[in-house]
């Protein structure tokens, strides 16, 4: 599958970058449904860094995967900033990975008016600790938010690995 050019050309730079590190990723995704994992497999030579990524679309698939708190769930709703660290540092800790992102959000339809299409949380955890971002993708329909999030992920991991 040919990723977007610019998807494909973040992954290339992230990958490039966490070689260069000698970093691991995992992600730990929701409303991407694996597609940060997608991209960056999708780059030849991924294997030396890239663990894995959990497709946690469903709450229960977050808890039994990842370790993220039902109380959590329950108290802040998927879609927060909350529930994005725990899947990070869930990821983290089940992949035993140098790095973790994770992303929740509401791609479209089903927002509500607490929590509206687009509205994505983002989460990084690493050796520098955990990281939140909270984006708003307007006017975009539900592959682009899709889009627009695997794109901050990607900025996110590449961010990190130089950093780290």
């Amino acid at each position: 599958m040919q990723m977007p050019p610019d998807i494909d050309a973040l992954a290339r730079e992230a990958v490039a970058a966490l070689i260069a590190r000698r970093l691991t990723v995992s992600t730990a995704e929701s409303c991407t449904g694996g597609l940060i994992a997608g991209a960056l497999t999708s780059v030849a030579g991924s294997s030396e860094v890239v663990y894995g990524g959990f497709v946690t679309y469903a709450n229960e698939a977050k808890i039994a995967m990842i370790g993220v708190p039902w109380a959590l769930l329950k108290s802040h709703g998927a879609v927060s900033k909350e529930v994005a660290i725990a899947m990070a540092e869930g990821a983290l800790a089940a992949a035993g990975t140098h790095i973790a992102v994770a992303v929740t959000g509401v791609a479209g339809p089903g927002a509500s008016e607490a929590k509206p299409a687009g509205l994505v949380h983002f989460a990084l955890a690493g050796p520098d600790g955990v990281r939140h971002l909270q984006r708003q993708f307007s006017g975009l329909d539900r592959a682009g938010v899709r889009h627009a999030t695997v794109v901050e992920a990607l900025r996110m991991i590449i961010a990190a690995a130089k950093s780290g």
